[in-house]
């Protein structure tokens, strides 16, 4: 990894969290990116939908475990610009709304997106793990 690589910050989205977190198949995978030195981002939209899907699926605890972890990172807030580019790049690659905002947030900070959802896979600037 060169030294622009290490401190290029890293934006692990929903599905990726949800792997580290329930320690499920690809956990490790995600391990260097959310456990790494390079400066994570948390967009609230991913904060919304791991802790949905914590609290539904495994309860309070692993909901809890996420938080706490996710909010020691650089949250990232949905504001009108990244709204705006988010509703353009839905339309472009014909994403949902959480995918086309958590790709908007990786793009408006150059970051590297890393994801296990294959509706980012030929997207630039991702890693589909």
């Amino acid at each position: 990894m060169t030294a622009a690589t290490a401190s290029k910050p890293v934006l692990v989205d929903s599905s990726g969290w949800l792997e580290y977190i329930t320690e499920d198949t690809n956990a490790a995978a995600f391990e260097p990116y959310i456990a790494g030195e390079r400066p994570l981002l948390v967009p609230t939209i991913v904060l919304y939908e791991v802790r949905k899907k914590l609290l539904q699926v495994y309860g309070k605890t692993k909901a809890d475990q996420f938080v706490s972890h996710a909010l020691r990172q650089q949250t990232v807030p949905l504001d009108d610009s990244l709204a705006l580019a988010a509703a353009r790049l839905s339309l472009e690659h014909k994403l949902g709304m959480a995918d086309a905002i958590i790709y908007a947030t990786s793009l408006g900070r150059e970051a590297e997106l890393v994801t296990s959802d294959q509706a980012f896979r030929e997207l630039p600037g991702v890693t589909v793990l």
